[in-house]
């Protein structure tokens, strides 16, 4: 039927130029590039990607293993020092304290997930790879502008977000300040690799649904009577062979689905947490500090007011881009059923009738 391996090759070949069309998308590598560019700069996506496959990168996994040891050891002697340093203790509230606990705990938790689970995610994304092939350019091309500038846009926003206060830090406290930076990019980047996950999953959800829509329009298109019966009988081969291809798709996309929540589940629970934690405090903060009254110059009011509206409207923004991500993607799962209840209905041929019901 089709040349697999000239088609592969093409597709290597062409894929220098489609990676840097930004908010142009057209496959799966420029849709997810700024994404994995980022992931790679994190040290957590110790893989490659060569035309059609992904595989694992020695050296990339080299290198994560030690940022994730180095992390996890630095991370160990910051929670020793802020939790049995007098000098802390003293200058330090309990509720920041307890704040920068539950962070680190979870920001630590997150990486080493990702960490382990990278062997799964990496043949998870090989089989969303796989599926995404069939998907034309022009689905890409609408996800991409929303894809490619959240991606991008929020990783700089944290980015010039953790450096602007380094100017008045101490060295261990600049130590302190990169390993939160850290974790809370490599939070950012497994929600937003999660995200575009989503999206490629709806938009092979869309093509099925699609093609089921069009595979009723062949059944139920009106034709001369006299004609009618011999037409029925020669498009009805062509249209089983549709209907058990869509089938097969299906199931392989919903089985991508099954993976994609054993892969994330972890990391989405894990985010969640910290999202309502860390709005938690920052509601507390901004109460205790500004509402009752305490002591506080207005330049520190406004810092502190500055602080915690940007925390809370940054993980705001992040819950509500998870939900409509999972919300959408359901929805789009769902009409394929009544999609295919139309087509049932539509159709008068008993071979038909039995390969939709199953």
């Amino acid at each position: 039927m089709f040349n697999t391996s000239s088609m592969f090759q093409g597709l290597k070949g062409k894929r220098k130029e489609k990676i840097w069309q930004l908010f142009r998308a057209t496959d799966f590598e420029s849709f997810m590039y700024p994404c994995f560019m980022f992931c790679r700069i994190l040290g957590i996506f110790p893989y490659k990607i060569n035309a059609s496959t992904i595989k694992t990168c020695k050296p990339r996994y080299i290198l994560s293993t030690i940022i994730i040891g180095v992390l996890c050891i630095l991370e160990l002697m910051n929670l020793y020092y802020l939790n049995t340093s007098e000098v802390v203790i003293k200058n330090v509230e309990t509720t920041k304290i307890l704040q920068h606990n539950c962070f680190s705990i979870i920001g630590v938790f997150i990486a080493v997930t990702a960490f382990i689970l990278s062997g799964p995610r990496m043949r998870f994304l090989q089989t969303l790879l796989e599926l995404s092939l069939k998907l034309p350019s022009e689905s890409y091309k609408k996800l991409s502008s929303l894809i490619h500038a959240k991606d991008i846009l929020g990783f700089f926003f944290l980015v010039v977000t953790f450096l602007i206060p380094l100017i008045k830090f101490h060295v261990w406290d600049i130590v302190t300040h990169f390993l939160m930076m850290y974790m809370i990019l490599v939070t950012f980047q497994m929600d937003m690799l999660y995200i575009n996950c989503v999206c490629i999953l709806k938009a092979c959800f869309k093509k099925i649904n699609d093609n089921l829509i069009n595979l009723r329009k062949v059944v139920t298109n009106g034709v001369p009577y006299l004609l009618s019966s011999t037409y029925h009988e020669q498009r009805i081969p062509f249209v089983l062979i549709e209907i058990i291809a869509l089938k097969k798709q299906h199931l392989a996309i919903s089985g991508a689905v099954q993976t994609l929540k054993m892969v994330f589940s972890l990391h989405i629970l894990s985010t969640i947490l910290m999202a309502f934690a860390e709005i938690i405090f920052y509601l507390y903060f901004y109460s205790m500090r500004i509402h009752l009254g305490l002591y506080m110059s207005n330049e520190d009011r406004q810092i502190v007011f500055t602080a915690c509206i940007m925390g809370i409207t940054y993980y705001s923004i992040k819950l509500v881009l998870i939900v409509w991500a999972c919300e959408t993607g359901k929805d789009q799962a769902m009409e394929i059923i009544g999609t295919v209840h139309d087509v049932f209905n539509s159709a008068s041929n008993k071979q038909i009738k039995y390969e939709v019901d199953l």
